[in-house]
């Protein structure tokens, strides 16, 4: 029975799109597939070079960790891979851990995502507050940045340490080592990618210029083309003819094998799972909320079926599982590819799958071509892509915000950039706690009634949620039933109570021994269904039934 209640949740969104699948769809797959690998290349091993790895890590984790998540996610379109968002996070469990850590991590990472998935938890993810995420993708981004400042400016840094300040330091002390070539062909790289969609986005402004058909038809077909390809195969054609003194993925990592990646079993324990518990937590956190936000996002933007969040966080799990035997880093979720599959024409998880074989085919055929890709180019584009990463126009709204938005937002982002994203997280979500329990307690309610009351009664009629948060305000109350003579009947009118907790309880209780002392006697009227049997199943009400009450 067991596994049958398993077997039933666990169902891939591929399932449901091989139903009435044709020709016609499967052209657009296949063209949307092609799109998505070429765009992914520069990207994986841009990722898994600025998160300390060498760059194949981040192309079979593409490839591998890509397929499994098209193939088993709960996402028509979603596409996975290395994401950027894990660039801070994976240098940082490198430098403290280690490499071999940090495989580790990665796949216990992959057993939480998935039994959070089969748990489904996946709603959950949901409930974190958008000024948290706000706050910690601009922080992210921001260290992305200055990630890449050191080969952006061709600085000789034989090793970057992972903290802030210390990274900061460590630019400065190496500024003599400064290379103009460097730095031409990064700033190249980033107008470049900036003005490639202005420029042929709108082919019209050209027309008048260049109304020649052929043009035309070239116009159109330069506009399809990723601007992170263009700018790789044009300024690595360039740094080649001209020489340029930069530094290379060739001679940075040496060779990129060009055949199949080696199973590798990691050396696993007790001990070291205990040891990688922050990181496997963090990892596991990060991968789960950009997983699913970016199901969010291709949601909004497509007209394919909604995803499934639980089923989503299972295949993520199994991805980031098996990546780590092959030397894979984590994967997520990916909105840049997402889009870019949903706007090539993507109708299914089969475009995902296209591109992880379209990746695969470039990396066994084409590998050796990778070597001549100066590291500043690969700069330029995580500079991009960290600049389309970061919402910075929440920081000019805040103004418009609560000083309790203000504070976690402002609070993430600063502890993401100064400390790491697991503090950040989690001082996050207790600031939106505490910001959030203060708010609610300040809807809370106790207005006296005073019109055509008898002498000896006093009403009182209770508005929102009376919880532990709230409490206080039945100590004002209790200060006005001391004041007041002995023997009263005090009326508590329920009937805008929308929720009591076991605490707010305890309060009541605390006000009907008050006013049995003094002589009198405590009703509750029109009590909602929560407030209601939370009372009857306290014994409560059958105190008050003691005194002539309810």
């Amino acid at each position: 029975m067991s596994n049958a209640w398993t077997l039933a949740r666990f169902h891939p969104r591929l399932l449901d799109s091989c139903r009435g699948y044709n020709r016609q769809r499967l052209w657009k797959d296949a063209g949307a597939g092609v799109t998505v690998g070429i765009v992914a290349l520069p990207l994986a091993m841009a990722f898994a070079i600025a998160s300390g790895m060498k760059p194949e890590a981040g192309l079979w984790t593409a490839i591998i960790a890509g397929f499994l998540i098209s193939l088993l996610g709960g996402s028509s379109v979603q596409i996975g891979g290395p994401a950027g968002a894990f660039i801070v996070v994976v240098y940082s469990i490198i430098e403290r851990y280690g490499l071999p850590n940090l495989l580790i991590a990665t796949a216990l990472a992959g057993v939480l995502l998935f039994a959070m998935g089969l748990l489904r938890l996946g709603t959950l993810v949901r409930y974190v507050p958008v000024t948290i995420v706000v706050g910690f993708t601009n922080g992210i981004a921001v260290l992305i940045a200055l990630s890449q400042v050191k080969d952006l400016l061709g600085l000789q840094v034989p090793h970057m340490p992972a903290d802030f300040f210390s990274q900061l330091q460590t630019l400065w002390q190496h500024r003599h080592s400064f290379n103009a070539a460097a730095l031409g062909l990064g700033l190249s790289c980033v107008v470049g990618l900036f003005v490639w969609p202005w420029l042929w986005g709108r082919p019209h402004r050209f027309q008048q210029a260049l109304d020649v058909p052929g043009m035309r038809r070239a116009m159109r077909t330069a506009a399809r083309l990723p601007g992170p390809v263009v700018a790789l195969v044009t300024l690595t054609l360039l740094a080649w003819m001209l020489d340029l003194p930069v530094d290379t993925i060739g001679s940075r990592f040496g060779d990129i094998p060009s055949g199949l990646p080696q199973w590798a079993w990691p050396d696993l324990s007790w001990d070291s799972a205990k040891h990688l518990l922050n990181p496997t937590l963090t990892i596991a956190l990060l991968g789960a909320v950009e997983s699913l936000l970016c199901a969010r996002v291709a949601d909004q933007i497509g007209d394919q079926a909604r995803h499934d969040p639980n089923q989503e966080l299972m295949a993520q799990g199994i991805a980031n599982l098996v990546s780590p035997f092959f030397g894979g880093m984590p994967a997520t979720g990916t909105i840049a590819r997402t889009v870019t599959n949903i706007r090539s024409g993507a109708t299914s998880p089969v475009s995902g799958l296209v591109h992880a074989l379209v990746l695969a085919v470039i990396v066994l055929l084409a590998a050796p071509l990778a070597l001549r890709i100066p590291l500043p180019v690969l700069s330029g584009i995580l500079l991009f892509v960290a600049w389309n990463m970061g919402e910075w126009h929440e920081f000019v709204q805040l103004r418009h915000y609560s000083g309790h938005y203000r504070l976690v937002m402002l609070g993430t982002f600063f502890l993401t950039v100064v400390f790491d994203l697991t503090v950040a997280i989690e001082v996050g979500l207790v600031l939106a706690c505490a910001l959030f329990i203060r708010r609610m307690s300040s809807l809370f309610t106790v207005a006296p009634v005073s019109e055509g009351l008898p002498a000896q009664e006093r009403h009182y009629r209770l508005h929102g949620a009376l919880f532990f948060g709230a409490v206080d305000r039945i100590d004002g109350l209790l200060s006005d039933v001391e004041n007041s003579p002995a023997g009263l009947t005090v009326v508590l009118d329920a009937q805008y109570l929308v929720a009591l907790d076991t605490t707010g309880l305890d309060a009541l209780r605390q006000l009907h021994r008050v006013i049995r002392q003094r002589g009198g006697r405590l009703r509750l009227e029109q009590l909602q269904p929560q407030p209601q049997g939370l009372v009857q199943r306290s014994g409560f009400a059958a105190e008050l039934a003691l005194d002539g009450g309810p």
